[in-house]
């Protein structure tokens, strides 16, 4: 296996998605689909085949590309598109145009809505498709238990109500249809009732969802809690069908989206090409920036040429006249109209397509960090530099935090970092001693003058940044620390707020709010939780040593290893206290047993 296609193979991401094998000809050979690609694809490659077809396959693949989706059903959808597209090789399964239900709403007087697999009816409205029947049916019968549809195949007109040839059905009598064959329902109210359910169908689901809401909630306060389970049954299956979004849709015909994404000098541009209502060919293109000046619309621009150029016959074909970008070029471009929707099934697919380049870019920056690891840490150091202000790179952190209850057993834990990454042999954790009572910026005061007076006395290296567990009077804290020990000014200090994306600077009290999804945040966040782990398993045993030691240590002939006994015997010291006499001293002896009788009574 080339030494390209391992790195591909590692980096891939557990998401769902559909996976492209070429061969060394540069051919797709196979398309296939996977909940998680990374353990999906990595299969075929960590494991012999008892089927030669598949041995066969894996001998041929000389490289892969992958389209990240949402959602199962989605990569599902694609893979079904693809196959049809390319016709690789060794896809057993050829699925035709019936693969999937569609949901029709009928173009009659009184349309009618039903399962079928025929999408090609003239007049009639498709939804869909769905992967499986089973969500169809759902939402089908979902509908029909709010809208008295009509579930019968009778052609119904003006002319057949007016000459009375149908006779009302058992559905009318149970209250599921109001009577369209004879006309007792106005075709002005029935369609009402279908402008609804295209609503619904068309993704418009919380008017239906709230209406089950109030059902349930009726039926609950009426006490009938077995029709309210049934309620909440289609509740949650509506929900699900809420949730899944289709990448396929009959009313997107020949249409190309391009998704933009860009950092400080790089930019990526996924390409997908939609025929027939469904997506056929997809590519990420990645432009190296040589300077900031090149604008989003530039390199969108530069990102049409290039596709254009690529899939020619492609365009000559289907002749593309419809666009789908998140950027509008700069540049005109002949026959094309590009438009930024802002939802519906085209801002679906415009999702999907940054989703894609943001997937390209991630793989990119682990290819990157795996040639070379250290350019990782210094980007993330660098970050951290930018973002913190920092006048050097934070190659050495440290954080603290205070640990008590109500004032008792007070300690406090220091953690370091070093190039990003817990330094545990360096670790540090301290008992109060000055302190009485809760009082954490005296707390945090004598732990900082006690670690840096060490470190200065010892000649030891001072951090590039010191982050404590609070606010604006942490921060002064530590800081009169330093300064009372001559090392004003040396180390930088910032403090970590509850909500954790506020940091305060010393002398600030506008505190800088760092993106959730900085590098840097993510540092904050590991130091923070270490130094609170830390100091949190620090006392929890300082106070469970003093528990046992105020209780039984002091007692004249109460040794540890007697103390071991008693707990191992009576389990705690509550049914120590508790036990007799006789108890006692069936496990310890009559002597230690009295002395242990009258210290506890006593205390």
């Amino acid at each position: 296996m080339a030494d390209d296609l391992k790195l591909k193979l590692s980096l891939l991401p557990e998401v769902p998605g559909v996976y492209r094998y070429r061969n060394r000809e540069g051919t797709i050979i196979y398309v296939g689909k996977a909940k998680n690609l990374k353990r999906r694809v990595n299969s075929y490659f960590n494991r012999e085949h008892a089927s030669l077809r598949t041995t066969m396959l894996v001998r041929n693949i000389a490289d892969l590309e992958y389209t990240v989706v949402n959602t199962e059903e989605e990569a599902l959808d694609l893979e079904n598109a693809l196959i049809k597209e390319y016709q690789p090789h060794y896809n057993v399964l050829l699925k035709d145009d019936k693969s999937y239900p569609w949901i029709c709403v009928s173009g009659d007087l009184y349309p009618r809505v039903y399962i079928t697999r025929d999408a090609r009816a003239k007049g009639d409205r498709f939804y869909g498709p769905y992967p499986k029947t089973e969500v169809a049916k759902v939402l089908i019968d979902t509908i029909r238990q709010i809208y008295p549809l009509r579930t019968c195949r009778l052609i119904v007109s003006r002319e057949t109500i007016e000459a009375g040839k149908h006779r009302l059905c058992l559905q009318y009598h149970i209250h599921r249809c109001e009577g369209c064959c004879q006309g007792l329902v106005t075709p002005e109210k029935y369609g009402e009732y279908i402008s609804e359910i295209r609503q619904i169908l068309n993704g418009d689901t919380h008017q239906l969802m709230d209406l089950l809401m109030q059902q349930m909630q009726q039926l609950a306060s009426e006490l009938r809690f077995e029709e309210a389970e049934v309620i909440k049954r289609r509740y949650k299956l509506l929900e699900h069908v809420r949730r899944r979004s289709v990448i396929v849709s009959p009313s997107i015909h020949n249409i190309d989206v391009f998704g933009l994404l860009r950092d400080e000098d790089a930019a990526w541009v996924n390409f997908m090409h939609v025929r027939g209502g469904a997506v056929v060919q997809s590519l990420t293109l990645e432009y190296r920036l040589s300077t900031r000046d090149e604008t989003d619309a530039e390199i969108m621009s530069m990102a049409v040429a290039e596709v254009h150029q690529r899939f020619a016959e492609t365009y000559r074909r289907d002749r593309v006249t419809e666009v789908t970008v998140n950027v509008e070029p700069d540049v005109e471009f002949s026959g094309l109209n590009f438009a930024i929707p802002q939802r519906g099934d085209k801002k679906h697919l415009l999702d999907i397509a940054i989703k894609n380049a943001t997937q390209r870019r991630t793989d990119r920056l682990h290819m990157m960090e795996k040639l070379n690891p250290e350019q990782r840490v210094t980007r993330t150091l660098t970050t951290m530099q930018r973002d913190l202000r920092l006048m050097s790179m934070p190659r050495h952190v440290e954080c603290f935090d205070n640990s008590n209850i109500g004032g008792s057993s007070p300690v406090a834990s220091c953690v370091v970092f070093r190039n990003a990454k817990p330094s545990k042999k360096e670790y540090r954790h301290f008992i109060i001693k000055t302190v009485d009572g809760a009082d954490d910026f005296a707390s945090m005061r004598e732990v900082i003058t006690r670690r840096y007076s060490r470190l200065v006395q010892e000649g030891q290296e001072l951090p590039q940044l010191l982050i404590v567990d609070g606010g604006k009077g942490q921060v002064t804290s530590a800081i009169e620390a330093l300064d009372s020990i001559g090392l004003h000014g040396q180390i930088t200090v910032v403090g970590i707020a509850k909500r954790l994306n506020e940091v305060f600077f010393p002398g600030d009290s506008v505190p800088l709010y760092i993106d959730k999804n900085s590098e840097t945040l993510h540092v904050i966040q590991r130091l923070r939780d270490e130094a609170h782990r830390f100091a949190i398993t620090f006392h929890r045993k300082q106070r469970s040593k003093g528990q046992v030691h105020s209780a039984l240590d002091d007692i004249p002939g109460i040794g540890p290893k007697t103390r071991t006994l008693l707990l191992k015997h009576f389990k705690s010291l509550k049914r120590i206290k508790e036990a007799s006499e006789q108890d006692l001293a069936a496990v310890v002896g009559p002597a230690r047993a009295h002395a242990l009788i009258e210290r506890l009574k006593q205390a």
